[in-house]
């Protein structure tokens, strides 16, 4: 049995659901030889550890423990050292945490998996792979920080996953390497990256306002607690840089031209998520309607997507055919084209679920499973 220890940052709902789908999966995995052993967990606090990460590792009852305490928006704190674990808190957690990549890295081999949301990860990760350590990334912002920071994680290509960084569990990353690596030359990436905007656009067919359609997403939960994080459309530009990137393209968040679908006067700044979802949203209606009745026109839908061609990367609303694969596209799936020589009068076409906790961590958990191999 190939035991894989594991160290999770970030005990959101995708750490949550991650951990949930290791302890499901323990039949499964160890059919196939594999046994993942967690030896601790993060959050942006504390560090929850076992007693001797060398042999032992935190049982599937605490880590029940560790998530139900954090689905109630407590601290790992709360959870105290008990048999088997020890709490670090502060700064002692992030010297605690670098401790374990050192120990564990390239004598026994690490995952270190960063489901968090926070870039005061990176140099963490950055350590950690330079210690022998594999990284697997469902948090973008390591990848779209500075050109620096991504060229040292870049530099070890083999020990890094992120296929949850753009479509949760789609294949997007891994077809793309593929193409890539087959020479074949890739010169257009056309997709709507998010759940959320994907769903808003194709209930804006229906004739329905823009402010009804965004609460509606909202209490169905496929927003953000403040929906301006989702319409703002800078998600979608952190996907697209990182494909842009991974196709080899220097360029920075700053290069890319966003178009948010709110007005900066209704900036969280400068009105609260109440007074936005209640009267400022409304004033956006007339001029979405009126660009949903001139694109059916013209035999088209609204899309919000991202356009990656040369060494420009674009994020806004499109007019698209409504037979087309993004024409077609309804609910909160995602879908990526990419175009290439190979793939060039008929895109490779990659659509489903790419967004959700669940879904994300699913993908977190194939990829650790798909580096196996680099494990001592």
């Amino acid at each position: 049995m190939k035991k894989i220890p594991v160290l999770l940052m970030g005990c959101g709902g995708v750490g949550r659901h991650l951990l949930q789908h290791i302890v499901s999966c323990r039949s499964l995995h160890a059919g196939m030889g594999v046994h993942l052993r967690v030896v601790g967990v993060c959050d942006s606090k504390s560090l929850v550890a076992s007693v001797d990460v060398l042999k032992e590792e935190l049982n599937d009852e605490l880590l029940s423990e560790v998530c139900h305490i954090k689905s109630t928006g407590s601290p790992l704190s709360n959870l105290g050292a008990s048999g088997g674990c020890q709490v670090f808190n502060g700064s002692e957690a992030k010297r605690e945490t670098e401790e374990i990549a050192k120990l564990l890295g390239k004598s026994t081999g690490l995952a270190v998996l960063d489901c968090s949301a926070s870039l005061e990860t990176v140099e963490i990760l950055i350590k950690a792979v330079d210690l022998g350590c594999c990284v697997v990334l469902a948090n973008k912002k390591p990848l779209t920080s500075t050109l620096e920071h991504y060229d040292k994680l870049a530099l070890h290509p083999r020990f890094i996953r992120h296929e949850s960084t753009v479509g949760a569990g789609l294949p997007v990353i891994a077809s793309l390497s593929r193409i890539i690596s087959s020479g074949d030359p890739v010169h257009r990436i056309v997709g709507s990256l998010s759940g959320t905007l994907g769903y808003v656009m194709s209930e804006l067919e229906d004739g329905k306002p823009l402010s009804q359609v965004v609460r509606a997403a909202k209490t169905l939960g496929y927003t953000e607690p403040d929906p301006r994080d989702d319409l703002s459309g800078m998600d979608v530009a952190r996907k697209g840089l990182i494909l842009a990137r991974l196709l080899g393209k220097r360029i920075i968040m700053d290069s890319i031209k966003i178009e948010s679908l709110y007005h900066e006067d209704m900036g969280p700044e400068l009105m609260s998520v109440d007074d936005f979802l209640h009267n400022g949203i409304a004033k956006l209606d007339q001029n979405i309607e009126e660009r949903v009745k001139r694109a059916s026109s013209n035999g088209c839908v609204l899309r919000y997507v991202c356009v990656i061609e040369g060494s420009s990367v674009q994020v806004g609303i499109r007019e698209v055919p409504k037979d087309s694969p993004l024409g077609r596209l309804r609910g909160s799936d995602n879908i990526v084209e990419i175009y290439s020589r190979c793939y060039k009068e008929q895109p490779l076409v990659i659509q489903g679920a790419g967004a959700g906790n669940d879904t994300t961590a699913a993908g977190v958990l194939a990829d650790i499973i798909d580096m196996q191999d680099l494990f001592p």
